[in-house]
């Protein structure tokens, strides 16, 4: 099969969203950001049919955070997840009934905890005992009764098995470990400030195993049913984070999202037929899986060469625009939008390692594309950059022209950021400020 044609994404038949890309180019400037927010609906909705009824879908905004895409989402009535207040007052700008919104973060300042409570967002999701006294003062001062989840340290889960297989590297950073995630429990009983809802734990990231994603859950529910029993709390909310991947590779297979519904509606079966799990929900907090095929990360060839033997072609934007092939060590798929290139990947031909107009070496977006034919001029497209994408990236190095942000719907593009010249920033300096 050809991936480009027959997996959920923004590029189909050269065209981005329904677009012609020189037309976007023309209005835009390159480079350019697009997302097609009718792909996401179309994530959403593929989601939501496999989900059992007992399980909600909130969308992590740090995956994509630009407005329209927040507002979009709202729109479809997901819940929402933030880390930061800053994407707390984003939310809430895009229309996100604060009710929906689940806090989690491994360091909340007391001003965003204030904040959090101040809204009156849905949970807020405590990393420590310390977090866990901080959030009830606050909550006391303001006369309100905040729900609370408590987070498990994926590095530290209380040997089960299932929950390591898929610890991540870097989670000795989040939450608790058992012990100490069962005296915060009996914590958040005694404070007459929290209610404590239930457990956080979040696996892994870009996860393509429904069997793994469907183990997590189900490891997270039974931890959180033993924690609640023994503190002495109803378990009302099970938050098992997100993970759902995206293939960045056409050998890559897709998650298998009817294999991950059979999988989750045997949970939910089983915690339906136990009194201790029947009442309570299941959050799982996708955020690339909504929304990272549904952009392109869209640049104009500006030379080309041949360096002892190899083909290079250089773009006016790269790794200051798309980090995250060189921060993870993974490329994505780069496709020519124009030119004789386009459309074409001929068996055995050429490839072309795609770079960035960056003075480092750590500028290079593709390796080996198979993009014989590329010429200076041609559109290419790096996609999937839906999600880690702009706001991911390094910006402010080498003082390029930060790229525009363009919402597609119906075949429809609209502005949704301008492309922000240096200027801008590099008028930011002490002697504007009298310094």
């Amino acid at each position: 099969m050809t991936p480009t044609a027959t997996r959920p994404g923004i590029h189909h038949a050269g065209l981005l969203g329904g677009v012609d890309p020189e037309a976007l180019a023309a209005r835009f400037g390159t480079p350019f950001y697009a997302y097609d927010l009718d792909v996401v609906a179309d994530q959403v909705a593929s989601l939501r049919e496999v989900l059992p009824p007992s399980f909600d879908l909130a969308y992590a905004a740090k995956a994509n955070p630009l407005l329209a895409v927040l507002r979009h989402l709202a729109s479809l009535g997901v819940r929402v997840d933030v880390a930061s207040g800053g994407e707390l007052r984003h939310v809430l700008r895009a229309g996100f009934d604060p009710g929906r919104v689940v806090f989690t973060g491994p360091g909340k300042r007391d001003e965003e905890l204030d904040a959090a409570v101040g809204a009156g967002v849905g949970v807020v999701t405590v990393e420590s005992r310390n977090e866990l006294r901080r959030l009830a003062a606050i909550a006391a001062a303001r006369g309100r009764v905040q729900p609370v989840l408590l987070r498990l340290s994926m590095s530290a889960a209380g040997g089960n098995e299932r929950v390591r297989i898929i610890g991540d590297e870097g989670a000795g950073k989040f939450g608790m470990d058992l012990g100490e995630l069962r005296a915060a429990a009996a914590d958040a009983v005694a404070l007459p400030s929290l209610e404590p809802l239930g457990v956080h734990a979040f696996g892994a990231s870009n996860l393509l195993d429904a069997g793994l994603l469907a183990a997590h859950v189900e490891a997270t529910v039974g931890t959180a049913a033993a924690v609640a029993r023994e503190a002495g709390f109803e378990l009302r909310l099970v938050d098992a984070g997100g993970g759902l991947g995206i293939p960045y590779r056409d050998e890559e297979p897709a998650l298998d999202l009817e294999a991950l519904g059979e999988r989750l509606a045997a949970v939910g079966g089983r915690m339906a037929a136990d009194p201790a799990t029947a009442t309570a929900r299941v959050v799982v907090e996708p955020g690339r899986f909504l929304v990272g095929a549904a952009g392109a990360y869209v640049a104009r060839v500006i030379d080309t060469k041949t360096v002892e033997g190899s083909r290079v072609a250089i773009l006016d934007g790269g790794i200051n625009h798309v980090l995250r092939p060189v921060l993870v060590g993974q490329e994505h798929r780069v496709v020519a939008l124009t030119g004789a290139a386009a459309g074409r990947v001929t068996p055995g031909a050429p490839s072309v390692t795609v770079a960035g107009p960056l003075c480092t070496g750590l500028d290079i977006l593709a390796r080996a594309a198979p993009l014989d034919g590329l010429a200076a001029g041609d559109l290419v497209a790096v996609l999937d950059t839906g999600a880690y994408g702009a706001t991911e990236a390094m910006p402010l190095f080498l003082s390029h022209a930060m790229p525009a942000e363009v919402v597609l719907r119906g075949g429809v593009p609209a502005l949704a950021r301008p492309r922000i010249e240096p200027e801008t920033w590099l008028g930011w300096h002490l002697d504007d400020a009298g310094g």
